[in-house]
C-alpha cells in the first residue's frame, strides 16, 4: 500500500498544514529543488490527499474509516472535482490515522462528508490552481486563458497533463485564496460511481480486519463473562494448556485469554477451560428491565430537557387528551464481521491493525493502557464488515493490545458470533409515554413525551419537531443504570424515538380528522410563523421533502387494495420523508413498496446515497420486525442467527428513491433513512388493519408484516 507520509528521503512535496476554518497552508519544500529538475521519475505528493505519479495516475488518500457508507469512493471524488482529475485514472488508497494531517477520523454520526467538505474540495482546488499556474508560465500566457479537464490544462491550442506539469507546479506559489467550482460546473460530483473496491469485494482480495495474517502472529481468543455483572472465581487451565498448538493462558480484567497457533485450536482450548463464574453484581432479567422502566414512566423526573411555555395547565384545561406508549428492546449490532484486531506490542511502541470506526479512540485508549505517547502507537484502518456503531468502541482493540502485552508476541484477537451478540454493548432498551392536549377547536396545544432507558443517558432527541411549533411543550426523561452494557446503535436514539414520534403524530392527526400530511405541514406552517423557543430545523427543506414524497408516492390518488403509511424525521442534518404501501394478501398485511424522498444537501454519488436509503429502510423494518434480545438470569438467550431473527431477502421489498436537489453543502446519509422507516409501515399497518403498533419487535404482538 502506498503511503501519504512526507519523507524527504524518498519524494519532494509540499507540507500541508490545517489552519483555523479547515482551510489548508501548504508550502514548497525548497530542499528538494534540485531533485525536481531532471524530471518526473517518481510519484509526487502535493498533499496528504494527492499523489501523481509519472504514468498520469492520481493516488487519492481517503482519510476515513469504510464501514459500507462508501466514504472511501465518496471522499475522493470531492477531491478529483476540484482537481478536475480524470476518474478513470485515479487510483483511491486507505489513509493511515494521523491526527495532524487529516481531521476528524471518524465513522459516525453520518458525519464523514459534512465534516471534511471544505476541506476536500480545497485540497483539490489548490493544487488544480497550481497546475494552471505552471501551465502558464510555461506557456507564457496569463492564467484566465486556461483551462483544466481530465488532469490536463488546456487553453492558446496547447494542452499538458497534470504529470508533464508537475514538477513545475510543485514550484508554484501557493494561493492564498482558493476558488471552488459552482455546482453548476460539477462534473463528476452527482453522478453514479462504482464503489471503488467493488473489484477487490467481488473477487475476495478486500482486506478485512478479520483478513490480517502477519509474520510471527498468534491468534487469541477470549473468555468472557457469560452473564452481565459476573467474574471469573476459579480458573483451571491444565486441560487447555495441554493442547497442542496452544502457547498460553492469560487471565486478564474479568477474562481469560487464549493464545493458540491459530484460532480453532484457541477455541478448542477455551472449551476445555474450567472456570467458575460469580455473579459480582445482582443478575438482571428482561421482566425486571420492563417493570422498571414502566414504574419510571409513572414518576415526574427531577430535570426536563426541554419545557416551552405551560405544559401542565395545558393538559389540565384540554378538552381531549390523546395518550400513547410505545417500547423497544435492546438490540445487537449483528455485523457481518464479528470483532477482531490486531497487535504488536513491543517496547516503547505498538502497531495496530483492524476495524474500527473511531481509530483515534483506539490509539488513545491502548497507549494509556501501555504508559506509551500517543505518536508511539500506529494504528492501520482495514475495511470493516459492516460496525453500525459497535465499532465507535475500542474494547476489541484494547484487548488485543493487552494479550499482546501478556504473551509478548503479535497477536489478532477473533471474537465468535455469540461473542458478539451475547456480549452486549446492545442499544439501550427504553419505553415512553406520549400525549398530545386538545383544545375545544379542536387545535394541538400541548404536547408532553417522558422517556425511559437502561444506560441511555437521555432517552429523548427535546428538539425533535414538532418542537417549536407547539405553545405548550415538555420533553422529559429517565435513565435508569444496569449492568447489560448499551453503546451506539445505528442512528442512536433516534432510531426508536422516530418510531414513537411518527407513529403518536398520525394517531394525532387521523384523531382530528386531518391528513397526516397536512397535518405536520401545518404544525411546520406554525414553526415558521410564530417558533416557539429553539428551532433546530429547516421548514422549508423540511415541507420540501415533504412534499416530494407525496407527489412521487400518488399519495393523494389513493390506489385500490394499497394501504399507504407516512413519516418524516429530522436528524443528523438530513430530512427523510416516507410513505409506505401495504396490501393484505389472504388477509395478512404485506409490504409492498417504500417511496422516500430525502434532502442531504448536495449529492456527492448518486449510487451510494441511494444504497445508504435503502439499506437503512430495510435494516430499520427488518429489526422494527423481528430484533430483540432478552435478558434471563443476566444471560442474553439470543447468542447466533438461530435465535435472533434477521430479515430475510424474500422479505425485503422494492424502494423508490428520490433527492430534493439543492446545492447546499452536504450532510449525512448512513443513519437518516433508518429511524422514520418503521413508522410509515405501522402508520400503512393501521390504514390496513385498523391496529395499531406500539412494541417492538412487531413480531411480539403477533402482527408479522409478511
Amino acid at each position: 500500500m502506498n503511503n501519504p507520509e512526507f519523507s524527504v528521503s524518498r519524494r519532494s512535496f509540499i507540507k500541508v498544514t490545517a489552519v483555523a476554518g479547515g482551510g489548508l497552508l501548504l508550502g514548497f519544500s525548497s530542499a528538494n529543488a534540485a531533485a525536481l529538475t531532471s524530471g518526473l521519475n517518481e510519484a509526487l505528493s502535493f498533499n496528504p490527499f494527492i499523489l501523481i505519479s509519472p504514468d498520469g495516475s492520481i493516488t487519492i488518500y481517503s482519510p476515513n474509516p469504510e464501514v459500507g457508507q462508501g466514504v472511501k469512493t465518496a471522499m475522493p471524488m470531492i477531491v478529483a472535482e476540484e482537481l478536475d482529475a480524470d476518474w478513470s485514472k485515479v487510483k483511491v488508497e486507505q489513509a493511515p490515522l494521523d491526527g495532524k494531517k487529516y481531521q476528524r477520523q471518524v465513522a459516525g454520526g453520518s458525519g464523514s462528508l459534512k465534516a471534511s467538505w471544505a476541506t476536500l474540495r480545497q485540497a483539490g482546488a489548490t493544487v488544480r490552481m497550481m497546475m494552471l499556474a505552471a501551465a502558464a508560465q510555461k506557456w507564457q500566457v496569463s492564467v484566465d486563458s486556461l483551462r483544466t479537464e481530465n488532469s490536463q490544462v488546456l487553453g492558446n491550442n496547447q494542452k499538458a497533463s497534470y504529470a508533464e506539469l508537475a514538477i513545475e507546479a510543485v514550484k508554484q506559489a501557493v494561493p492564498t485564496k482558493v476558488v471552488l467550482k459552482k455546482p453548476s460546473e460539477f462534473r463528476l460530483l452527482g453522478k453514479s460511481i462504482a464503489n471503488v473496491d467493488n473489484k477487490d469485494i467481488f473477487t475476495g482480495k478486500a482486506i478485512y480486519g478479520i483478513d490480517i495474517k502477519k509474520p510471527g502472529m498468534k491468534y487469541a481468543v477470549v473468555a468472557r463473562p457469560p452473564g452481565f455483572g459476573q467474574i471469573p472465581d476459579k480458573i483451571n487451565d491444565a486441560a487447555a494448556k495441554a493442547i497442542p498448538g496452544v502457547f498460553g493462558v492469560y487471565p486478564f480484567d474479568d477474562k481469560i485469554a487464549i493464545v493458540a497457533s491459530d484460532t480453532w485450536t484457541a477455541l478448542k482450548a477455551r472449551k476445555a477451560l474450567d472456570v467458575s463464574w460469580i455473579q459480582k453484581t445482582a443478575a438482571e432479567n428482561t421482566a425486571q428491565h420492563d417493570k422498571s422502566l414502566t414504574d419510571l414512566l409513572a414518576q415526574k423526573p427531577a430535570k426536563a430537557f426541554r419545557a416551552d411555555g405551560d405544559a401542565e395547565s395545558a393538559f389540565s384545561q384540554a378538552d381531549k387528551i390523546i395518550e400513547a406508549s410505545f417500547s423497544c428492546p435492546f438490540l445487537p449490532h449483528n455485523a457481518m464481521e464479528p470483532m477482531n484486531f490486531y497487535a504488536d506490542v513491543k517496547e516503547g511502541s505498538a502497531e495496530l491493525i483492524g476495524p474500527s470506526q473511531t481509530p483515534q479512540r483506539s490509539q488513545t485508549k491502548v497507549a494509556e493502557i501501555l504508559g506509551l505517547p500517543v505518536e508511539a502507537v500506529t494504528v492501520q484502518m482495514t475495511r470493516m464488515g459492516g460496525g453500525f456503531g459497535r465499532r465507535l468502541s475500542s474494547d476489541f482493540a484494547e484487548e488485543a493490545a493487552k494479550i499482546s502485552r501478556l504473551a509478548k508476541s503479535p497477536v489478532k484477537v477473533q471474537w465468535t458470533r455469540e461473542d458478539d451478540m451475547a456480549g452486549g454493548v446492545y442499544r439501550p432498551a427504553c419505553k415512553y409515554t406520549y400525549r398530545a392536549a386538545i383544545d375545544k377547536n379542536g387545535d394541538f396545544l400541548g404536547f408532553h413525551v417522558r422517556g425511559a432507558g437502561l444506560n441511555v443517558g437521555n432517552p429523548t432527541r427535546e428538539n425533535n419537531f414538532p418542537a417549536g411549533a407547539i405553545q405548550h411543550l415538555l420533553i422529559e426523561g429517565h435513565n435508569k443504570e444496569s449492568n447489560v452494557t448499551t453503546g451506539p446503535w445505528r442512528a442512536p436514539v433516534h432510531n426508536f424515538v422516530a418510531f414513537a414520534e411518527q407513529c403518536f403524530l398520525d394517531e394525532v392527526a387521523l384523531e382530528l380528522k386531518k391528513d397526516p400530511i397536512d397535518f405536520r405541514m401545518n404544525l411546520l406552517d406554525k414553526a415558521a410563523s410564530n417558533p416557539v423557543g429553539k428551532l433546530d430545523y429547516d421548514v422549508n427543506r423540511f415541507k420540501k421533502t415533504m412534499q416530494l414524497v407525496r407527489s412521487v408516492s400518488g399519495w393523494d390518488k389513493k390506489k385500490e387494495g394499497v394501504f399507504m403509511g407516512f413519516s418524516a424525521y429530522f436528524s443528523f442534518s438530513s430530512y427523510v420523508a416516507m410513505v409506505a404501501e401495504v396490501v393484505l394478501e389472504n388477509n395478512k398485511p404485506v409490504i409492498r413498496k417504500v417511496y422516500c424522498a430525502a434532502d442531504c444537501g448536495i449529492i456527492v454519488n448518486r449510487s451510494g446515497a441511494e444504497n445508504q436509503i435503502v439499506g437503512g429502510i430495510i435494516d430499520g423494518l427488518g429489526h422494527a420486525q423481528f430484533g430483540n434480545i432478552d435478558i434471563k438470569d443476566g444471560k442474553s438467550q439470543q447468542s447466533n442467527f438461530d435465535t435472533y431473527r434477521m430479515i430475510k431477502i424474500n422479505e425485503s421489498f422494492p424502494v423508490e428513491v428520490h433527492f430534493v436537489e439543492n446545492e447546499i453543502d452536504p450532510t449525512g446519509l448512513g443513519e437518516p433513512a433508518l429511524p422514520p422507516a418503521a413508522a410509515a409501515v405501522a402508520n400503512a399497518f393501521f390504514a390496513a388493519t385498523g391496529n395499531r403498533l406500539y412494541n417492538q419487535p412487531f413480531t411480539e404482538a403477533k402482527k408479522n408484516l409478511g
